[in-house]
């Protein structure tokens, strides 16, 4: 073990360190406090907090030199940096306190590797948002929900999954992917679509939200990170209706169910929600229907799920605020089968299917007499898919072959047709250019588990239509240094292909470039994570160097926007969060029932000369979230959603034409509801305290909006 003197020593040491060394030491500190806890020969308890105050002391001053290099980000680095070794202090004397010789954890398969892993022996960041956190959340859309997942930036045009764009560590919105149910539903046209999921809040059973680069284990555009959805079929025979209004004429309603047939599980949503809108041309309709079946042998499941979406909304300023008349109709289709076989060789192939239509209206009426129509697109994705995994002495194996074709009809985006193709259902409507595009993925990834070491290796080689072979590498590995406690390190490589709107869009404020090349970059992560049965948490560092970077620029004395390789951006950032459940630390009556507290910064150099961006570059500075439910009485309960926000960047206003940096805002969301076995009444507010707020520039958030409602559940039994 090391001593007290010897490690004084090492922090004594320049004070020039690197990203990796700051990490190192720090760290060193944590094995060694945790280690002589447990094994007791522990320094006497004032002397543990001498030295804990030490560390404290010490780290930011290592900190600071790593992620504030510039002299005038001094008081504030140093202020950001103390807040949150306090809070890491905290969160590790709670994993002290809660440590015990034996623990019993339920484990959750989970998909932060190429083939599923036990969530507690992952070497990634991965969150979990279950089922009841969903349920009882003051929420209405996944949208809102993600708002509050750490180091997530949703930025929304309207509430409640009218339109929103969502990244991850800095990412721009293209660059995560969303997966439902472990199927890609990216839309190739633009990431403004990607949410365009047929299901509703009420029929998800979890999420899974892999942080940073996944691209070796799902493929291209796992840039800076993915979310998976997931839905279950019940074994028993239930019902479920959800109804709710509010405010701005504010309606939802859900009506879901799962039956068993023998061995096939069911489950099918249908849903429908509307507003008038908080001010005018933002009234929106959603309609979701969506279905779920699942049956299940000896050594075989068979997973089939098919859902549509019909989305009408009036746009005002949402892409430009030169046009506030904006509007958008949108429909999504998508349907999968997958096959889990085999015994020792798990085989599990997959095919699948998504369409999506959007009608987008500069003008939703009164025309300009310039304006020649509406835009019209059609995307088509076919995939399929085969992975097998095994194992061996050498641990477990996985290989796998993707296939993808995305293809679209447009008469804005793609090549000239040469003819006119009638778009469905939309009589007054003609396409007039196409574009289609294959890719080929071949994975092969390596994990290996040696008592308290953990390690996954893995090859991505991908081919593209646009884009010759080229192959993309990582690894992840991690130590379990005693029970609950794994620090692990990453080094991941990453890539992202433009969207069919980076490339081919021409419109009155934009300019698409045909000739872009695909996104790339390296990650690289360092972090410690904990887990036990009523805790868990994570502290983790990372740095993403990447390269040909895709986003819409405009020089100051231009009024178009292009889409451009920005030619390198470094992003770099920590984040510290964690997880308490109160009811399994002390008892069930006990009020607080869980609280999850969480906070992120990041902080970008970028090489774009005096370019003014829209996306890449405004990325959320400083996040950070607070969620609590607790008791008042019997079954009375609340749940409070609690979120500061800093954004780095500028928006060009409208009104005055200058530009002007994001202000910071506070938003909390809060729900009171009676809670039974077979029903549930509530009342809801997003925005409590009224925030003036912008997520994209000069598109005004709703202020405190009102909601109340209730459900019913059903169990009828197998």
């Amino acid at each position: 073990m090391i001593t007290k003197n010897e490690f004084l020593m090492i922090l004594q040491m320049s004070p020039g360190y690197s990203f990796q060394d700051s990490f190192f030491i720090f760290t060193l500190f944590v094995i060694g406090y945790n280690i002589s806890h447990h094994h007791s020969f522990s320094f006497p308890f004032s002397t543990q907090i001498s030295y804990m105050n030490f560390i404290y002391q010490k780290s930011y001053i290592l900190f600071f030199y790593t992620f504030a290099p510039q002299s005038g980000a001094v008081s504030k680095m140093i202020r950001y940096i103390k807040t949150n070794l306090f809070l890491f202090t905290l969160f590790h004397c709670i994993w002290i306190y809660g440590q015990t010789d034996t623990i019993e954890i339920k484990e959750i398969v989970v998909s932060g590797q190429r083939s599923p892993s036990i969530y507690s022996e992952l070497n990634r960041v991965v969150t979990i948002i279950q089922k009841e956190q969903i349920r009882n959340a003051p929420v209405q859309s996944l949208q809102e929900l993600l708002e509050y997942a750490v180091n997530i930036d949703v930025r929304q045009r309207g509430n409640f999954g009218v339109q929103a764009d969502l990244s991850i560590r800095g990412g721009s919105f293209e660059q995560t992917l969303i997966l439902l149910n472990g199927i890609k539903i990216n839309d190739p046209q633009t990431g403004h679509h990607n949410l365009n999921i047929p299901i509703d809040i009420n029929s998800v059973e979890r999420i899974e939200i892999l942080e940073g680069p996944g691209s070796r284990v799902f493929g291209p555009n796992a840039f800076s990170g993915a979310i998976n959805i997931i839905t279950e079929p019940h074994k028993s025979n239930i019902v479920n209706i959800f109804l709710t209004g509010g405010e701005h004429g504010y309606f939802k309603t859900n009506l879901s169910g799962s039956v068993s047939l023998g061995e096939l599980k069911n489950f099918v949503s249908i849903g429908r929600s509307g507003s008038n809108g908080y001010m005018q041309n933002t009234d929106f309709g959603i309609a979701n229907i969506f279905y779920h079946g699942s049956v299940i042998f000896s050594h075989t499941i068979l997973d089939i799920q098919a859902g549509y979406q019909d989305k009408a909304f009036g746009a005002n300023s949402f892409y430009t605020p030169k046009y506030p008349n904006q509007y958008e109709h949108t429909k999504a289709t998508l349907a999968s089968v997958k096959l889990t076989t085999g015994n020792k060789i798990k085989i599990s192939p997959l095919i699948y299917w998504r369409r999506h239509q959007d009608r987008f209206e500069l003008f939703r009426e009164n025309p300009a007499a310039w304006y020649t129509g509406h835009n019209y697109h059609l995307t088509d994705i076919y995939g399929a898919e085969v992975n097998f995994t095994f194992s061996t002495s050498l641990g477990k194996t996985a290989v796998g072959l993707d296939f993808r074709s995305e293809n679209i009809l447009s008469n804005v985006l793609g090549e000239s047709t040469g003819d006119t193709l009638d778009v469905p259902g939309e009589p007054a409507g003609f396409f007039t250019k196409e574009k289609s595009r294959k890719n080929i993925s071949l994975f092969l990834e390596q994990n290996i588990i040696v008592e308290k070491f953990s390690a996954s290796a893995g090859i991505l080689t991908n081919w593209n239509t646009d884009f010759d072979w080229k192959m993309y590498t990582g690894a992840d590995i991690s130590y379990k240094i005693i029970p609950n406690i794994r620090i692990y390190g990453s080094v991941n490589q990453s890539l992202r292909i433009p969207t069919f709107t980076d490339l081919y869009y021409v419109g009155p404020t934009n300019v698409g470039n045909p000739h872009l090349k695909p996104e790339e970059a390296v990650t690289y992560e360092l972090g410690t994570k904990y887990q036990n049965q009523f805790f868990n948490g994570h502290l983790s560092f990372f740095r993403r160097n990447g390269k040909n970077m895709i986003d819409w620029v405009r020089l100051p004395d231009s009024l178009k926007w292009e889409s451009k390789n920005i030619t390198q951006i470094i992003t770099r950032g920590f984040e510290i969060a964690g997880y308490l459940d109160a009811n399994k630390l002390i008892n069930k009556s006990f009020p607080l029932k869980y609280l999850r507290l969480s906070y992120s910064f990041l902080e970008t150099e970028k090489q774009s000369g005096e370019y003014i961006s829209v996306y890449v570059l405004d990325y959320l500075k400083h996040k950070l979230n607070l969620e609590i439910e607790h008791s008042f009485y019997k079954d009375l309960r609340a749940s409070w959603k609690i979120t500061f926000q800093d954004r780095a960047g500028t928006y060009t206003d409208f009104t005055t034409g200058q530009e002007k940096p994001y202000n910071p805002f506070l938003l909390m969301d809060g729900r009171l509801f009676w809670d039974k076995r077979t029903y549930t009444i509530f009342i809801e507010a997003s925005n409590l305290l009224s925030t003036k707020y912008f997520d994209l520039g000069n598109v005004r958030m709703p202020g405190r909006w009102i909601r109340f409602g209730g459900s019913v559940n059903l169990n009828f039994g197998k």
